[in-house]
């Protein structure tokens, strides 16, 4: 079983190298894939000891629905590819969700450490996100969760969309509910009223809000992160 440290193996095979972030679902690590000689991201979605076995269940079901949610998407390269899910076999049964490597940094770091984007650079940033949406509408999978901190700025100069762990889709009928206790707001539009529901056009509207965000450095949405 993983112990959640620098020089973890996982799956047998990727090595864990340094932390990149945590938050309230899971860590996501950097890591090194020897056989093929290259640096990957690792996701581990955290699962807490005292979760019921039907919790712990749902969340790795959501793990394997998040990789082939990207898995279908994996051609294009406005959006982050997955390679593979990876669950330890122990009592916790964790699953780390394995994929590339973005040497760069989010839209939210972006923002925080040299201020807004010039006019180009955030046109740029729209065509990248325009054209990773659709991809991803045309497949049938609405990605729930279009927010700075999801859009990552290479090094290389690509603009990948990451993160589809709550994504849902419609040809996918191995795609779990979200729980309850999920620490995600619901998908949003203007015209969803009082019964939000995901479709195309939530992910749009939280576009319109990042791509807001973006040269302004400000959001009328004080939890847009």
């Amino acid at each position: 079983m993983a112990q959640d440290q620098p020089g973890t193996v996982i799956g047998g095979r990727c090595t864990l190298t340094r932390l990149l972030g945590a938050g309230g679902l899971g860590q996501v690590w950097q890591a090194h894939d020897p056989v093929l000689g290259v640096d990957v991201a690792i996701k581990q979605v955290r699962l807490d000891r005292a979760l019921p076995d039907g919790t712990r269940t749902e969340l790795v079901a959501r793990a394997a629905s998040e990789a082939r949610n990207a898995a279908r998407l994996r051609d294009d390269p406005h959006i982050v590819t997955v390679y593979a899910v990876e669950v330890d076999e122990g009592p916790r049964r964790v699953p780390w969700i394995v994929m590339q490597w973005v040497d760069g940094r989010s839209l939210v770091e972006e923002l925080k450490h040299d201020g807004p984007l010039n006019l180009e650079r955030a046109v740029q940033v729209s065509k990248a996100l325009l054209r990773a949406l659709e991809t991803a509408h045309r497949a049938d999978v609405v990605h729930r969760d279009v927010k700075p901190a999801n859009v990552l700025l290479a090094a290389n100069g690509s603009i990948p969309l990451a993160d589809f762990g709550i994504a849902v889709a419609g040809r996918d009928p191995n795609s779990p509910a979200l729980p309850s206790s999920s620490a995600h707001p619901p998908a949003w539009h203007p015209n969803a009223g009082g019964n939000p529901t995901a479709t195309a056009g939530s992910d749009l509207f939280s576009l319109g809000v990042t791509l807001y965000k973006a040269p302004t450095g400000d959001s009328w949405n004080r939890q847009l992160q």
